[in-house]
């Protein structure tokens, strides 16, 4: 079961929904590969990057291990880390986007909130759109 966060919102005050429960905000870890500003799609969540958490540089193995201990979902647009080992021993779910571009990241925002909200603990999702 996740362990959701309850203060640090990108909009504080908000709750996010798991399964049609409302619980604490989610912890996200936006990979350095994407834009900051996308955590606005993911208002009510607790948004992070490695830099902001002294993480720049970290290869995406240890990464993944250290975002493990301390967040719920990872976001990124590396199109390489499924294939990478040690991923099916974890807990934090991971969103894979398929660009980087914010203008096609924020036009398909609403799409890629649902993602966030719905994905579940361990889960791999991709989100491919236009």
């Amino acid at each position: 079961m996740l362990s959701f966060s309850t203060s640090g919102s990108c909009v504080p005050g908000t709750r996010a929904k798991r399964g049609g429960v409302t619980f604490g905000l989610v912890r996200v870890l936006l990979d350095e590969c994407v834009p900051w500003p996308i955590r606005r799609v993911l208002a009510g969540h607790e948004c992070n990057t490695p830099s902001r958490l002294g993480w720049a540089g970290i290869e995406n193995g240890d990464l993944v291990r250290r975002a493990d201990e301390r967040f719920d979902i990872f976001v990124t647009s590396d199109q390489n880390l499924r294939y990478q080992q040690g991923l099916t021993s974890r807990r934090i779910a991971i969103v894979e986007l398929w660009t980087n571009n914010l203008r096609k990241l924020e036009r398909n925002g609403d799409e890629i909130r649902r993602v966030v909200d719905e994905i579940q603990p361990g889960e791999f999702r991709r989100v491919e759109l236009g």
